[in-house]
């Protein structure tokens, strides 16, 4: 999965569901006027197309790889057919659902009620929850484009956490070099989200587990 690719748009017919597992990918919204914003993302505790398990075939909302890497995809049929037979794979997807339900909600209270700072640490915590290292390979623009704003509000924010000792920042990288000091400037979002997800592990049977965000 390759950055800034496309993995699919609003409306259209969904063939596979994909899987992350190295990339992390936006699910994006894009309104009438052409003004879009990132409504959550998807890495390795979740799936890309939850419509074909929850009765459709669509998303209304854009799917953009925001950290490239890999991912498996499965065929809609064949996750169809193993939804449909219950059990764990079913279960594991529903919970899934509704961590993503509630990552969607708190990302549009916190778009609207927080600073661009706090959710700019917001973006950048659970970014680094589903990377290797704290170097994310992304440009001011793409960010600002992930958040909705424009691109030097994003420089200006990242520039005063710079200042704090948080991050450093080069073209086309940012690498976090004071988590700690991050996470204190978040707001409490993030670890709300986190902890959706935290109880999504925590519920999932031994035998199957989900990559730890």
């Amino acid at each position: 999965m390759r950055l800034g690719e496309i993995v699919y748009g609003p409306g259209e017919q969904l063939q596979f569901a994909q899987f992350p597992t190295t990339a992390i990918v936006s699910l994006i919204y894009v309104i009438e006027s052409g003004a879009s914003a990132e409504i959550a993302s998807v890495g390795n505790e979740g799936v890309l197309g939850i419509s074909l398990f929850m009765g459709g075939n669509t998303m209304p909302s854009s799917a953009v790889v925001q950290t490239a890497g890999f991912s498996y995809r499965l065929r809609r049929d064949v996750l169809k057919q193993e939804f449909d037979r219950g059990g764990p794979t079913q279960q594991l997807l529903l919970r899934y659902t509704n961590a993503l339900a509630v990552h969607c909600s708190l990302t549009a209270s916190c778009n609207r009620h927080h600073s661009l700072e706090q959710q700019l640490c917001r973006w950048l915590l659970l970014t680094l929850d589903r990377l290797p290292s704290p170097d994310i390979v992304m440009t001011h623009e793409l960010v600002a484009g992930i958040l909705g704003v424009r691109r030097e509000s994003i420089t200006a924010a990242a520039g005063k956490l710079q200042r704090a000792g948080v991050l450093s920042s080069r073209r086309g990288h940012i690498t976090v070099i004071g988590r700690p000091g991050l996470e204190a400037s978040a707001c409490e979002c993030y670890a709300m989200i986190r902890h959706e997800y935290g109880r999504l592990r925590a519920k999932n049977s031994p035998g199957t587990a989900v990559p730890k965000p």
